[in-house]
């Protein structure tokens, strides 16, 4: 039978080893479809967890104010993470424009959260640091989420049919 004779027989088929690497990477919690993990954003979710606690206890600013900015590859080179390494290569192979699409946004959320940092260094009132914690948590959270939904595969259509369903 031709492939002309059965359109299924020219769609390109998946290579066994690649189903291999999907399985590999599911394994590792990097998504096969994105070569990306969400352990990366437990590196923000630290940083809004040390926020959230800034206006019930002042103290937690300083523990925020140890907060340093990770790549992705910084993150799981010192992380404990099991497959740090394939989570390195995963993302360094994964597709440009996802990969860029995701650096967006956490170097959007790195640029709030050492903006925040370096006010709250100058600010003298624990009011003060109160507000900017509360103010940074809202536009961070929204970003992580923003950022799961790329590690997940999430796309604008996910997102259309979801509000209209």
């Amino acid at each position: 039978m031709t492939s002309a004779a059965n359109p299924a027989l020219s769609e390109p088929q998946p290579r066994p080893d690649s189903k291999a690497r999907a399985a590999q990477l599911r394994a590792a919690n990097i998504n096969p479809r994105t070569g990306l993990a969400t352990d990366y954003l437990n590196h923000f979710n630290e940083a809004i967890m040390l926020l959230e606690m800034v206006p019930d206890v002042p103290e937690c600013v300083e523990d925020f104010l140890g907060w340093r900015p990770l790549s992705y590859a910084e993150h799981f080179t010192a992380s404990h993470f099991k497959a740090r390494d394939l989570a390195i290569e995963a993302y360094n192979s994964a597709d440009a424009n996802i990969r860029a699409e995701f650096d967006n946004i956490t170097s959007a959320m790195t640029s709030i959260l050492t903006a925040v940092s370096e006010a709250m260094r100058e600010a003298r009132q624990d009011k003060t640091r109160a507000r900017l914690a509360e103010q940074a948590t809202g536009w961070v959270k929204p970003l992580v989420a923003l950022a799961g939904g790329i590690i997940n595969g999430g796309t604008e259509a996910d997102v259309d049919y979801i509000m209209t369903h």
